[in-house]
């Protein structure tokens, strides 16, 4: 297992001011972090690679469409730029060296349309995923395709969807991901959802019900892990939490109120937790 933590919780656009953060993040004992890929910026995020390779950080990446490169719009000039976009997105993954790309790229975020996904934006969101897989094997990247909860997306919202969707897009390079935070929502059974799409998840976000410290809220934590166990997952277990720094961030995610003390102390429980918890459980 490899535990990594999501800079999200901090900046949505690492720059050498974050140097430091990165710096703690090492030494609390994490493998690696998950980078918001928003400013598309080849030879940054080659810098930033460099500097990450010093600190033998491993990396992941995370990313988002929207309503301007949508890439299951009904306007094929929108398709196409959602396709351009993640492909430069995957062009920021070789360079900073992210081995995983993650994120509900297969669609707006926060766009709806008053009801359900079509057929259509079902082929069209294929087709559009299908363009992006093969540049993500050129790159060596593995695509995580993550479903949300209703409130934030309409496209993909549970982990039978995801399973069909990339079932459809039938390529290796495209498989999905896991969010205990979207699964709480979405899920009547964690352990059923899980093994539905056992063969298909191929990195897992940590995330509480409330979006702060793993551990503290109403995620059923216990049934989460041994689910995981269930299928040998042996990918990255990543800590996704949000707060206040970011204005656009916390309007998109909802926050409205600090529910932690500090993001260090954040980060230093959810990796304590998660490892914990996973010791438990492959002692048994």
């Amino acid at each position: 297992m490899k535990y990594g933590m999501n800079v999200l919780l901090w900046t949505g656009d690492v720059t050498e001011e974050h140097y430091p953060i990165l710096e703690q993040i090492k030494e609390m004992g994490y493998d690696g972090v998950e980078l918001p890929l928003f400013n598309l910026d080849l030879e940054k995020y080659a810098k930033l690679g460099k500097k990450l390779d010093e600190l033998e950080l491993g990396r992941t990446a995370v990313t988002v469409r929207t309503a301007e490169d949508n890439p299951i719009s009904p306007d094929a000039a929108i398709r196409q730029a959602g396709v351009e976009k993640n492909c430069l997105t995957l062009d920021c993954c070789e360079a900073v060296g992210a081995t995983v790309l993650c994120g509900p790229y297969h669609s707006a975020l926060g766009e709806f349309t008053g009801q359900g996904p079509t057929e259509n934006e079902f082929k069209w969101g294929v087709e559009s995923m299908q363009k992006m897989a093969e540049h993500a094997k050129k790159t060596n990247v593995q695509l995580a395709v993550e479903y949300l909860n209703r409130f934030e997306c309409y496209f993909l919202n549970s982990a039978k969807q995801a399973v069909r969707f990339v079932e459809a897009v039938d390529h290796p390079s495209c498989k999905m991901m896991y969010d205990s935070f979207h699964a709480n929502i979405e899920e009547k059974s964690i352990t059923e959802a899980t093994q539905a799409a056992a063969s298909h998840i191929v990195h897992v976000h940590i995330s509480e019900n409330d979006r702060s410290t793993p551990g503290t809220g109403n995620i059923r934590w216990g049934e989460t892990f041994d689910a995981l166990l269930a299928i040998d997952y042996d990918g990255w277990m990543t800590v996704e939490a949000f707060g206040l720094a970011l204005p656009e961030l916390a309007a998109a995610t909802k926050i409205w109120r600090r529910m932690y003390e500090t993001e260090t102390q954040l980060a230093k429980d959810a990796l304590e937790f998660m490892k914990s918890n996973w010791a438990q459980r492959k002692e048994v």
